[in-house]
């Protein structure tokens, strides 16, 4: 056979590849969307417009926007009782799923969740683990998207300890969510990991009130600073609270030079107060992922039968060192 001829076999060969590849329809090119006609109900957490959870509003919103999904926001005032009541709530409407906050526990949400599969609707959580429901119904779709609380609260007692050249004898007040199973785990972690390096803790529990509303936490943090002025570090187990830093060191009479704070979360307060030196530490959990990959699963587990995906947000560390590049995303409400 001449070069010629082997030629033109070659090009109509890959002619004929070419109109296959054209005729084949592309399943992503589909025109409905993955998760078109499926109901889903939401829990961000907290309430609307305050900064950590309507991150992870948007993330949801824009999950919902990419997928298709009807999708139904419950807001719960960080309030963990009021998250199982309108758990209970939900499971009536009967959505095909719901992505709850896991801040009341396993225990706590067990008669709704087996309520809730036994009727087929897909559960799966965010921000908190639910470990021994996951376990139980991982095969349904029940999925975990988030930090996992005490890993990330001793890596920030660590971080702490590190960069701020604390050293045994030192004191440091945490103020945290000890009280809520699952939740309090982060705090757990944040207060044996200071002590673990000898750090002398004094422990404060946020209380309803300012757990729904940090400014209802300026009285307590005044007078905690006032009866110790000897403390070095102050951690705050809290988004929200964290936000707050520059207006409660102000309100104590503290200069952003005065002691060293590390929380949790980013948003805009948190990054002027990075910036102006008032907030030192906070480890980013990167909670927009917490409101969209909670509806993907949803979607996924309804659509395609998959099981429970678990997948850690909390990646790492904003300080001054990083935050002129992190204040963009931030701005936008991604980060």
């Amino acid at each position: 056979m001449s070069r010629l001829n082997r030629l033109w076999i070659v090009l109509a060969l890959l002619a004929l590849i070419a109109t296959t590849i054209t005729a084949v329809p592309f399943v992503g090119a589909q025109d409905d969307q993955v998760c078109s006609g499926v109901d889903i109900v939401f829990f961000p957490g907290g309430s609307p417009g305050g900064p950590f959870e309507t991150v992870v509003y948007n993330g949801a919103l824009k999950a919902a926007s990419d997928l298709g999904a009807n999708v139904q926001y419950v807001w719960s005032d960080w309030d963990s009782q009021k998250m199982v009541t309108q758990l209970v709530e939900a499971i009536a409407t009967q959505p095909d799923g719901i992505a709850v906050m896991g801040h009341p526990g396993d225990e706590a949400y067990r008669s709704a969740v087996d309520d809730a599969q036994a009727a087929g609707i897909i559960v799966t959580a965010q921000n908190v683990p639910l470990s021994d429901l996951q376990a139980q119904y991982g095969a349904n779709g029940f999925g975990y998207v988030g930090a996992f609380q005490y890993s990330a609260g001793f890596s920030l007692a660590q971080e702490s300890v590190r960069r701020f050249g604390l050293v045994e004898g030192d004191r440091a007040m945490v103020w945290g969510l000890l009280s809520q199973p699952g939740r309090g785990e982060r705090t757990r972690g944040v207060v044996e990991g200071l002590e673990q390096a000898g750090v002398t803790v004094d422990y404060l529990e946020i209380d309803q009130a300012t757990n729904a509303d940090a400014a209802a936490g300026i009285a307590t943090f005044t007078a905690y600073v006032a009866s110790a002025p000897d403390v070095k570090l102050v951690v705050t187990d809290h988004g929200n609270l964290t936000a707050s830093l520059q207006s409660l060191l102000e309100a104590a009479g503290k200069g952003p030079e005065d002691i060293f704070t590390a929380g949790f979360d980013l948003s805009p307060a948190t990054v002027t107060a990075i910036q102006g030196g008032w907030t030192d530490l906070v480890i980013d959990q990167q909670q927009y992922l917490q409101g969209y990959l909670p509806i993907l699963q949803i979607c996924l587990a309804k659509k395609y039968n998959f099981s429970g995906l678990t997948i850690d947000t909390g990646a790492g560390f904003a300080s001054a060192d990083n935050i002129d590049i992190l204040a963009p995303l931030v701005e936008q409400g991604i980060r």
